[in-house]
């Protein structure tokens, strides 16, 4: 239970990398497959020739947001389809891995991590279980932050209405790209504490993480909802310990090792499917009239509505962002970029 505990807190850093694409910027992206291994073998293989366990894992942050430029550049630049963009930087990562890794596996029993500092300190139970919570929840705090700063209502924005935010000179291209490297950075930083944790570096760790992130963040908001960005990002961290616990659960039940992604599969299938039944949908509705905020949401003429609500307060917030005067077109001489500078053509 306790092991189950601490890996959801240490997985829930990638939920929150997963959130950022899919749901706050709209991105299906699949590199975070090979940048999750990349932040491990760089820490690694960093850790074993004697460096400092926190600058190596701060070091796998730096590739996983270079892992992320990559896939940014292909898509922005390239005109690469996003999904598809992610896959090749993914593939291209596999073969970048195994050459900063050296070998398929590293280990990392006989060396100082973060996770041997911390247990040599705190007895593994509560106090470790805390420590680890503090973590995620600081990271929680760091993307709530940035997701209210002029850059992050920006890219906000970009996921709900790219159109819409075009018009105001908005650079959608740098948008995306800011969401996809700090998403893969951190990932590189998931891969970094999962390797620590675990005592070694496996080529084949990244596979299938972005089940395990979509697992998270569905089944997470499924049940706690994602009103505001506060209540969602809450919902990514408890789904992904709830994760956790459902897969120890099950290798208690005595399902085959072998089955994980299966059930990894089935449950967010059944996360998926859920919003569609009626029973879900007046638990849902209650919940609304008790402001505690949606979960997945239904599409109802009440749910049309409020979505309209919802992409004229975006308009509002993009103008206030953007330095737009209230009733000016989005074209106006008064419009500015994200940065503050006088709106140019769209990159």
């Amino acid at each position: 239970m306790i092991t189950a505990i601490e890996l959801g807190l240490i997985y829930a850093i990638v939920a929150l990398g997963v959130y950022l694409t899919f749901r706050v910027l709209n991105f299906p992206d699949l590199t975070v497959d090979g940048s999750f291994t990349t932040g491990a073998g760089t820490a690694g293989v960093l850790i074993v020739n004697g460096i400092n366990p926190f600058l190596a894992t701060a070091l796998a942050f730096v590739v996983g947001t270079i892992a992320g430029l990559i896939t940014g550049l292909l898509h922005t630049k390239g005109n690469i389809n996003g999904l598809l963009a992610g896959i090749l930087t993914m593939i291209g990562l596999y073969s970048i891995n195994l050459r900063i890794m050296g070998a398929a596996n590293v280990p990392l029993l006989r060396e100082n991590t973060l996770l041997t500092l911390l247990y040599d300190y705190v007895d593994r139970g509560v106090l470790s279980i805390v420590l680890l919570a503090v973590v995620a929840i600081l990271f929680k705090l760091v993307i709530d932050w940035y997701l209210h700063t002029d850059t992050g209502l920006a890219l906000q924005a970009t996921g709900d209405n790219e159109q819409m935010i075009k018009s105001f000179a908005v650079s959608t291209d740098r948008q995306k790209i800011y969401g996809l490297m700090i998403s893969n950075g951190l990932m590189g930083v998931a891969g970094a504490l999962v390797a620590q944790y675990q005592g070694f570096v496996d080529i084949q760790m990244g596979i299938g993480l972005i089940l395990v992130g979509l697992a998270s963040v569905i089944v997470g908001q499924a049940i706690f909802g994602n009103g505001v960005v506060f209540q969602a990002t809450l919902a990514v961290v408890l789904g992904a310990v709830l994760y956790r616990l459902a897969i120890q659960f099950a290798l208690n039940a005595g399902l085959n090792p072998n089955d994980m992604k299966l059930l990894s599969a089935l449950l967010v299938i059944a996360a998926l499917l859920l919003p569609q039944w009626s029973g879900f949908r007046k638990i849902a509705k209650w919940r609304h009239g008790l402001g505690i905020g949606g979960g997945a949401a239904t599409l109802t003429s009440d749910g049309a509505e409020a979505a309209a609500e919802g992409e004229m307060a975006t308009k509002t917030e993009a103008q206030r962002v953007l330095g737009v005067p209230a009733g000016a077109a989005p074209d106006s001489p008064h419009a500015t970029d994200a940065t503050g500078s006088t709106a140019g053509k769209e990159n």
